[in-house]
């Protein structure tokens, strides 16, 4: 239900009594948990990424009035540090783990104090999210010939991607403002775990907005199912972010794409959980798909977190991979970053990521450099290859996340990733989402791939003795079929 006493939104930047109120109430509870005796002060606010300028957390806003730049939450490290040491943090969080009931089974308010202090646990909207595996890959291992690689399988989460936790936060912010209109523009994934965590507030009312013929029929039947408004644009995602943002700027809308930071604080939560996984100890490499680049500044971010408050003593490397048809990080990385790159995004199985002009770009690129990483890009055919490749040890993955998999073994190829290092790979959404693509590279329908790793579906007649002939050695006419026949 919405909190008591919350108010509708007015334009931004937005700032209601009830709503601080109802912040100021949070802020001593988490203060009283933490041990802070400074209860008074915020513990998080708003601060651009270019000119450093602040603003409070409970307006809404996306970018700042000085210079234009992009917003991120920026929380008060000095009071987390006094509150606990590092192993103090650790000691916390490890114990919530075996908590049953309340916001702590969540893979994102486990960590409520790095995310949204100031936000009161009542207002929290979860499913819950996170707790996603961390699976080893002994196949990747193999082919690539490194020590150790694992895949982090966040189509696990309850609408089947990374997005879940953003958007427990991003909902969750939203319904503590008073808000009761949220929107998002999406190449598929956004809109569904945005409509999911909307459906769940009473009043709260989702706005979806896609570019037409765009989006998997899976992805698209979600923000259906869940009763969301569903809005089909005939143009690409790039535009369709940039009238939403014109929109939501005029108008008493929530925007809850990446652009928006609160959404970012949910989705640092798969840096936390991973490093945790580890027994604390980070890998040496994180691969993430790269399309608006959010994830990739939202995992960033929360490493720099675990290393500010000496959680963990040194930053994975960051690799972002694009696939080439929409490659405008690559590009720049390539190119020393010398410009912004933006690129026409071309047809790409991985549909997801089809994005030529990143909202989050100036935040990843910051990430990036920032731990001595890379962003790398791959063709069609090194994507489903991959795809098919991880599919085969029973992990179902998207084109998407299978882009993360191409690259880390280009890298590898290449000699930027050595044989001993420790490897952790986001998959970034569940293959059910994409079940036609997966189809279409074991059938050989998806034009100019010649699939490595086909399993064609084959046909037989309906009797005992055609199945016999096929699977039993022995019995004449048997002819079992091998890979890539």
């Amino acid at each position: 239900m919405r909190p008591r006493g919350s108010l509708s939104p007015c334009k931004p930047p937005f700032s209601a009594t009830a709503c601080r109120a109802a912040t100021s109430s949070a802020r001593r509870t988490t203060a009283a948990r933490a041990g802070w005796t400074d209860m008074g002060r915020p513990l998080s606010r708003l601060r651009c990424i270019d000119c450093g300028r602040d603003y409070p957390l409970d307006e809404i806003r996306y970018e700042c009035d000085a210079c234009s730049a992009l917003l991120e939450v920026a929380h008060d490290f000095d009071r987390l540090q006094e509150a606990r040491d590092g192993p103090a943090w650790r000691r916390l969080f490890d114990t919530r783990l075996g908590e049953t009931s309340g916001t702590a089974r969540s893979g994102v308010w486990r960590y409520h104090e790095l995310v949204l202090p100031d936000l009161p646990s009542g207002h929290v909207v979860t499913k819950p999210e996170g707790n996603t595996n961390l699976y080893p890959s002994e196949r990747l291992q193999e082919i690539s010939r490194t020590r150790d690689v694992r895949i982090k399988h966040e189509g696990e989460n309850p609408t089947l991607s990374f997005k879940d936790r953003g958007m427990s936060a991003g909902v969750s912010w939203a319904r503590h403002l008073g808000v009761q209109q949220v929107a998002c523009a999406s190449t598929g994934d956004t809109s569904a775990a945005m409509a999911a965590y909307a459906a769940q507030v009473e009043g709260m009312r989702g706005v979806v907005v896609l570019p037409k013929d765009k989006v998997s029929m899976e992805q698209l039947s979600q923000p259906i199912a869940s009763g969301c408004l569903t809005v089909s644009l005939p143009t690409d995602f790039d535009a369709c972010i940039r009238l939403l943002r014109d929109v939501c700027r005029r108008h008493s809308i929530y925007l809850l794409n990446s652009v928006n930071p609160v959404r970012i604080e949910g989705q640092k939560s798969i840096a936390y959980e991973t490093v945790q996984q580890l027994n604390w100890e980070p890998p040496d490499w994180m691969v993430v798909p790269v399309g608006n680049a959010g994830n990739i500044s939202a995992i960033g971010k929360g490493l720099a977190d675990l290393k500010t408050l000496g959680i963990i003593d040194r930053l994975p490397r960051l690799l972002g991979a694009q696939p080439e048809a929409a490659a405008p990080l690559a590009r720049a990385h390539q190119e020393g970053y010398r410009e912004h790159v933006r690129v026409k995004a071309g047809d790409t199985v991985a549909t997801a990521i089809r994005i030529g002009d990143p909202v989050s770009y100036d935040k990843a690129v910051r990430a990036v450099r920032a731990s001595n990483g890379a962003f790398i890009s791959s063709s069609e055919q090194e994507i489903m290859d991959a795809k098919a490749l991880v599919d085969r040890t029973g992990l179902y993955i998207c084109p998407n996340s299978a882009t993360a998999v191409a690259g880390f073994l280009k890298a590898r190829e290449q000699g930027m990733i050595a044989s001993g290092e420790r490897v952790v790979i986001v998959a970034t959404a569940h293959g059910c989402k994409f079940s036609q693509a997966t189809i279409d590279y074991h059938g050989a329908r998806l034009p100019g791939i010649a699939p490595r790793f086909a399993n064609r579906v084959v046909e037989i007649a309906a009797d005992a003795g055609a199945i016999e002939r096929l699977l039993v050695p022995g019995v004449p006419g048997f002819s079992l079929r091998k890979d890539g026949e």
